[in-house]
């Protein structure tokens, strides 16, 4: 799925934000987007349907999920992020590196992630698992999941 010219596209400012979203068909902001937080710090964005892989260009990643869009006193904000990306799997506490991006980029944003996904990579069996409801037993093997993150150990 990476490709070149498949990279989302960096957001490094208020202006770069509203060139990119006047761009945008206007029914592409009735769903969250795709985002990564480069290994500079930048936000990139993305179609939804885009990979997050592809996103960040084949490149590692300080986070990574979905967010939305919206108007708050003739001001674009994000109104909704998660860091829901299974190709990175971040943990939830790359928050503040999320933060940063969005206020280099000039957007308003809630003080965290409005939707938290927990995810652990199984010891036994390897397979990259989504933690619900506080269960940290692994889906594939019914093996034990770290209560510390542990999906990217590098």
């Amino acid at each position: 799925m990476v490709r070149p010219g498949s990279e989302g596209r960096p957001i490094r400012s208020p202006a770069d934000f509203d060139d990119w979203a006047s761009g945008q068909p206007a029914t592409e902001f009735a769903e969250p987007f795709t985002f990564v937080v480069d290994l500079e710090g930048v936000l990139r964005l993305a179609p939804r349907r885009s990979e997050h892989v592809a996103c960040a260009g084949g490149g590692k990643v300080l986070g990574a999920g979905e967010m939305s869009f919206a108007r708050e006193a003739g001001e674009w904000a994000v109104s909704e992020v998660s860091n829901q990306s299974t190709g990175y799997c971040p943990d939830v506490t790359s928050w503040p590196t999320v933060a940063r991006a969005l206020d280099l980029a000039g957007l308003g944003h809630p003080a965290g992630f409005t939707h938290e996904v927990v995810f652990r990579r199984c010891e036994s069996c390897g397979e990259h698992n989504i933690v619900r409801e506080a269960d940290f037993v692994c889906v594939f093997c019914g093996g034990d999941l770290p209560h510390v993150w542990n999906v990217d150990p590098a």
